[in-house]
């Protein structure tokens, strides 16, 4: 039978976390797992319930005057990477890992082997609404991703990308 374990509460105080600048506003109910792999920038803006999951393999950088909407999640496990000034709206989901498919044959995927991959945000890039960021993604500078698009690849600098999945649309 298969035993989880928990991860804590997410309670956390301001000098537990990696690194803390200036100005930094946390609202009411954000949660913060292993501080000690999470670097806040100055000027920046986490807003009310979001999460930020760190995670003893990788580490969350968070560039100086970022905003943050709420009810956001983002997980750290294969190293995630946000510029300085973007803007992320409410309820992003930034991932890291995923369960590996071994195939028909193998085992349930909740069993499976866990792959890590990194996630980059640039500079000065705007993340819509409930767009959802895989994986192994890359958002090049200047970037914008249209609500409720999920990126599974890499955007180029100063474009504007949306669907299912993110595709570049335009250039800015």
């Amino acid at each position: 039978m298969r035993k989880f374990s928990t991860h804590g509460t997410g309670a956390f105080r301001p000098g537990q976390l990696r690194r803390l600048g200036e100005n930094v506003v946390f609202e009411e109910g954000v949660l913060v797992f292993h501080p000690e792999t999470v670097s806040i920038g100055s000027n920046v803006y986490i807003g009310h319930r979001t999460m930020l999951k760190g995670h003893p393999g990788g580490s969350m950088t968070i560039g100086d005057d970022t905003w943050i909407g709420q009810g956001c999640f983002f997980h750290s496990a294969g190293g995630l990477t946000i510029g300085s000034r973007v803007g992320i709206g409410p309820h992003v989901k930034i991932l890291t890992s995923h369960h590996r498919d071994e195939g028909g044959d193998g085992p349930p995927l909740l069993d499976s082997p866990v792959a890590f991959a990194p996630v980059a945000v640039g500079d000065e890039c705007d993340i819509g609404i409930g767009a959802i960021i895989l994986p192994g993604a890359t958002i090049g500078r200047g970037t914008q991703v249209g609500a409720g698009a999920v990126v599974a690849g890499n955007l180029p600098d100063f474009c504007v990308a949306a669907g299912v999945p993110a595709k570049v649309i335009r250039k800015r």
